[in-house]
């Protein structure tokens, strides 16, 4: 059996195949991460070279990267997410009453557990070593705000950690309470993010 090399066989697909093309331009898409679309084919697909190169975990050629970090120094930072969870008043009154048991504190911690795993759920977050991760839950009339706070001293930022602890005490809060509730609905924000 005779083997074709991967570049070979890429540059034979290339010849009988045109690439997509660009919603944004209408022009060819030239980057890497496009298979090519058989001849006599057009696949319109969402890409723009030039937006592409702003953000920071995608290369020239549109391929996905992590960042690397090595050259920046170590600062303290912390962020701050916030997440909110509607639901019904009678929902409200039953939280620490629920089928499931108490959502409340149930959410705190997947909350925090939820920080520390963030890298293995966001896959081009670096893992960081976190000094704190904090979880507040407020009861309000028409639902439960959640606060979540990371803090740690690395060379990058802590955002996902505390987006991440809000979404999933968000999303507990949302099973524990679905039982009684199906219009509950939530919503996650970044409300600060620093470093020193």
């Amino acid at each position: 059996m005779k083997l074709v090399s991967s570049g070979r066989a890429r540059r034979r697909a290339a010849a009988s195949s045109v690439a997509p093309v660009c919603l944004h331009t209408g022009t060819p898409c030239v980057l890497a991460s496009h298979s090519p679309i058989p001849s006599g084919q057009r696949s319109p697909v969402m890409c723009d070279p030039l937006r592409m190169s702003d953000l920071s975990h995608v290369d020239e050629t549109g391929s996905v990267r992590m960042v690397d970090v090595g050259a920046k120094p170590v600062q303290q930072r912390r962020a701050v997410a916030r997440a909110f969870v509607r639901m019904a008043p009678a929902t409200v009154a039953r939280l620490g009453d629920l089928p499931k048991g108490d959502a409340l504190t149930t959410a705190q911690l997947a909350g925090i557990m939820a920080a520390k795993r963030t890298s293995e759920l966001i896959p081009l977050c670096h893992p960081l070593a976190l000094s704190h991760v904090g979880v507040e839950l407020r009861v309000a009339d028409e639902g439960i705000e959640i606060v979540a706070s990371a803090e740690t001293a690395a060379q990058t930022g802590v955002e996902m950690e505390a987006l991440t602890a809000a979404s999933v005490a968000a999303l507990t809060v949302y099973d524990m309470a679905k039982a009684i509730d199906k219009q509950m609905t939530f919503e996650v924000e970044l409300v600060e993010k620093t470093k020193q």
